[in-house]
């Protein structure tokens, strides 16, 4: 026996209609194919690891850095310290932005290319309360050891580039001890800065960089001088990275001498 095959068509009024789907269909299609073309084409991000104290800087820059680069950043902000952590843990990254010391480190390391190393910028330690606070009298060591006995509680961060002036602080006005109790260190300078905004802590101790962006505190002053000590940022590319030539440009970027003013703005100075 032979069987002859199925063949279904639509009715004519069904046919058009399919038709004119697949036609307003076209344009569509057409800008899908378009859309993944434009896509597959985009340069790759530039993968940055920036500390927090560069953090407001950096925000402030990438907008000019991408067109400039032309290409998109992914920035991943922290602590130094974390940042070394995943550096040592083997994360993939194209730039380091990080304290100077730890730059050189891992130069020495080979996990930075050593002829990319650049200085950027410097900043010190400020004094900060919550929005509308009373704002004790920093302006000498007297005044700020007599502000810091008096503030009911002091937060820093245990893991910031800061703590080591802090703590210096503390020995040299010789109330280390008395302070103990009501110290709050936290992981990062965020939680902080955050206590003091919302009224769990009363003074907040980080570099002024990190304080100036923060809505709900107020920025007493620096430390004296006599008791300030600075953190100075640098940056340096990959070594293994196969985005040399743009991550170099970045760097570049931020040493502009446009880019002065900036860290100003930013309670920083370029270096």
């Amino acid at each position: 026996m032979r069987y002859s095959p199925c063949v279904f068509t639509l009715p004519r009024r069904d046919r058009l209609s399919a038709m004119h789907i697949f036609r307003a269909a076209i344009p569509f299609i057409a800008a899908v194919s378009l859309f993944g073309q434009a896509t597959s084409n985009q340069p790759a991000p530039l993968h940055v690891f920036a500390s927090n104290g560069m953090k407001a800087v950096i925000l402030d820059l990438q907008p000019r850095a991408e067109r400039a680069l032309a290409r998109p950043l992914t920035i991943d902000f922290g602590s130094t310290t974390g940042l070394l952590a995943r550096i040592n843990a083997g994360a993939p990254f194209d730039v380091a932005i990080l304290t100077s010391d730890a730059i050189a480190n891992l130069v020495k390391e080979n996990k930075l290319a050593a002829a990319t190393r650049t200085e950027l910028s410097r900043c010190g330690v400020g004094f900060a309360v919550r929005t509308g606070a009373p704002r004790p009298d920093i302006a000498t060591p007297e005044a700020m050891k007599l502000a810091l006995l008096k503030a009911k509680s002091i937060a820093y961060a245990r893991d910031g580039a800061s703590r080591p002036t802090v703590e210096k602080m503390f020995d040299r006005l010789g109330i280390a001890a008395d302070l103990k109790p009501k110290l709050v260190l936290t992981t990062g300078s965020g939680p902080a800065m955050e206590g003091v905004a919302s009224g769990q802590t009363a003074v907040v101790l980080t570099l002024v960089s990190e304080l100036m962006p923060v809505h709900g505190i107020d920025i007493v002053g620096p430390l004296p001088a006599d008791l300030q000590g600075y953190v100075s940022f640098g940056a340096a590319v990959n070594s293994k990275t196969a985005n040399a030539d743009a991550a170099r440009a970045l760097i570049a970027q931020l040493k502009a001498p446009a880019a002065a003013a900036l860290y100003k703005a930013k309670g920083m100075e370029a270096r």
